[in-house]
């Protein structure tokens, strides 16, 4: 059996790499239009191509059968699989060489990548190993490495680091390839990543670490452990919404968002320190690797396509993340020094 996508590309990266600024992606996808089926599914000619490419090499003979090679096999690469991306290769060879030259179409929500070592999106499944890689250097070289043990908010920071990784590796699986399955864990994935940067900004915030507040953690805590099962529970036990998805995630954004706005803008008018203006630097970066996703275009080659560009453009604000963040945080235990300099300012 041939398996393909739910009919839509994922809704959101995911990833909340920057969780504050996660908003500035959902917004924009929410506005655009998932395609639930795509033109080059119709298409006469590639019908045709795949009931004849099964025909020819899926049979239960020796005759009509194709071996497939084994790493293929080991991705769960079938043999109607094979057909489908094989006939999507040469229907769109086909349109591009005729006279005048017709436009490449999607098929089954997605655009017809060349594969590499079996994978689907290979670039997508490279650029979200990068963020991975970022969340990963970021743990260890600046987490656990300059976060000093005693300091309370070290734990929040591990845990955005590690669901940072868990998210950017079902990433990889779902861009390498697309089941009904993969894509469920990307979405919870992804899911997490923005509850948990609504769970923690308040946390950070408003100081909820503090001795005296863990009665309000605990609530916390509780609260939004609770609305992640939920939403969970909703999705795959009762029905596959993407309008809710995305709706849930756009709300946990804006919370979120609003709220580190107003802690920049206050830390800024009353210092005026230079580490203010970050969260502006990373909102420009994110719009402009953002604005790649809504002006979607085909694969530059067959392999480059506007979502695993997007995809890299989240690796460097990462890294700008756990370069400057953690050190401003945990400043208060060297005083809190009036400076601009990202690793020595206070942000108490």
């Amino acid at each position: 059996m041939l398996i393909v996508s739910w009919g839509r590309r994922r809704a959101y990266a995911p990833h909340a790499t920057l969780g504050p600024l996660v908003v500035l992606v959902l917004c924009c996808l929410l506005f655009s239009n998932p395609v639930a089926a795509s033109a080059g599914d119709h298409l006469p000619k590639f019908r045709q191509c795949v009931e004849i490419c099964e025909r020819e090499n899926c049979g239960p003979d020796a005759e009509h059968h194709t071996p497939i090679p084994l790493l293929h096999r080991l991705l769960f690469w079938t043999c109607p699989a094979e057909c489908d991306y094989t006939c999507q290769h040469i229907v769109t060879a086909r349109r591009q060489a005729a006279d005048p030259p017709l436009p490449v179409v999607q098929f089954h929500g997605k655009w017809p990548f060349h594969r590499w070592l079996g994978m689907q999106e290979p670039f997508s499944v490279i650029f979200s190993a990068g963020n991975f890689a970022a969340h990963y250097n970021g743990l260890h070289s600046k987490v656990l490495a300059k976060i000093p043990a005693t300091y309370p908010m070290r734990r929040f920071y591990v845990a955005l680091a590690w669901i940072g990784m868990v998210t950017w590796f079902f990433s990889m699986v779902f861009h390498t390839r697309d089941f009904a399955v993969t894509e469920q864990l990307d979405y919870f994935a992804a899911g997490a990543s923005v509850l948990y940067g609504l769970y923690y900004a308040p946390v950070r915030l408003f100081h909820l670490d503090r001795p005296a507040q863990r009665p309000v953690l605990r609530v916390w805590t509780a609260l939004c452990t609770g609305l992640y099962l939920a939403h969970v529970a909703y999705l795959r036990l009762w029905r596959w919404d993407y309008t809710y998805n995305m709706a849930a995630n756009v709300a946990c954004g804006v919370i979120q968002n609003a709220l580190w706005s107003w802690f920049s803008y206050n830390r800024y008018r009353r210092n005026h320190l230079a580490w203010a203006t970050w969260p502006g630097i990373v909102v420009a970066w994110i719009l402009i690797a953002m604005s790649l996703e809504l002006l979607d275009f085909p694969p530059l080659w067959g392999a480059i396509d506007a979502h695993s560009l997007w995809h890299l453009g989240t690796i460097a604000p990462t890294v700008l993340w756990y370069k400057c963040v953690p050190r401003l945080f945990t400043s208060q235990f060297r005083g809190g020094m009036r400076t601009s300099s990202c690793f020595t300012t206070g942000f108490s």
